[in-house]
């Protein structure tokens, strides 16, 4: 079976400005992309998602109707989209507001005017995270047991997705950092993936106390976070984090920070 290329996706395309679908759809359309559903509300999105299973949704941030955090919501709570990637090209710049849809879990996040190689580099994301017999390295043969701890179970299937693609088929999961250490007490793990910020033990503190442990202090852990406090950031490196991964969870990234840790 031949390997699947830009030029096989198609793309929902949901925005409610005919000038801005118009420059969209040229950019695409130079990376070799031209197999286009529209819409212009959430509404319509929703309904084309679940009629016609696009492979790649593009999106706005706002809509007469809702936001697109609503859309991806609502897509990852139906069983006939939940996995469906998501692409966000918004000039939003609010941190809350955008960490809400990178909870949910997004494949790409792009500003107005973005960029036409951030474009092209979520596009080829979005075909990994379809068909991951397009990643060069596959990490199976090395049978790593891996933990995903984060509070949102959408963030987690997604997470789970991404590292599954990778070759990584044993994999556990944690609600939160206290969660975690009882885990481990357990269990024991190659690999640790946890978010910052959850509730009853964040990820920080998480780190902590898995780096005062002799059994668990050298277990490699990717923090995966929207956070941009730089001093918060900056504890977290120096507690011990082996790779701190920005959401959102970039296959390619993931896959380069563990071919590094695990060489």
């Amino acid at each position: 079976m031949d390997a699947l290329t830009l030029a096989d996706l198609t793309i929902l395309l949901v925005e409610p400005s005919r000038t801005q679908r118009n420059i969209i759809r040229a950019r695409m359309h130079e990376a070799g992309v031209d197999n286009f559903l529209m819409a212009e509300n959430a509404q319509q999105a929703f309904e084309a998602a679940e009629t016609s299973s696009p492979d790649l949704v593009v999106s706005a941030m706002y809509f007469e109707d809702g936001t697109a955090t609503e859309l991806v919501q609502r897509m990852r709570a139906s069983t006939m989209i939940s996995d469906t990637p998501f692409m966000l090209i918004s000039s939003e710049a609010c941190h809350h507001t955008l960490d809400a849809i990178k909870q949910a879990g997004v494949i790409a996040i792009l500003p107005k005017p973005f960029v036409y190689t951030d474009l092209l580099n979520a596009l080829h994301a979005t075909v990994n995270y379809i068909d991951p017999d397009n990643i060069e390295t596959d990490l199976s043969t090395l049978s790593l047991s891996t933990l995903i701890v984060d509070d949102s179970a959408t963030a987690r299937r997604h997470i789970s997705r991404v590292i599954e693609n990778l070759g990584i088929k044993d994999i556990s999961f944690a609600e939160n950092g206290q969660e975690a250490l009882d885990i481990l007490e357990r269990q024991s793990f190659d690999l640790i993936v946890t978010d910052y910020n959850m509730p009853v033990m964040d990820g920080a503190a998480f780190i902590e106390a898995l780096r005062l442990k002799e059994q668990w202090k050298d277990i490699p852990v990717l923090m995966v976070t929207s956070e941009r406090d730089g001093a918060k950031l900056d504890g977290v490196r120096q507690s011990g984090v082996s790779a701190l991964v920005d959401k959102p969870f970039d296959m390619e990234a993931v896959r380069s920070i563990l071919g590094h840790v695990f060489d």
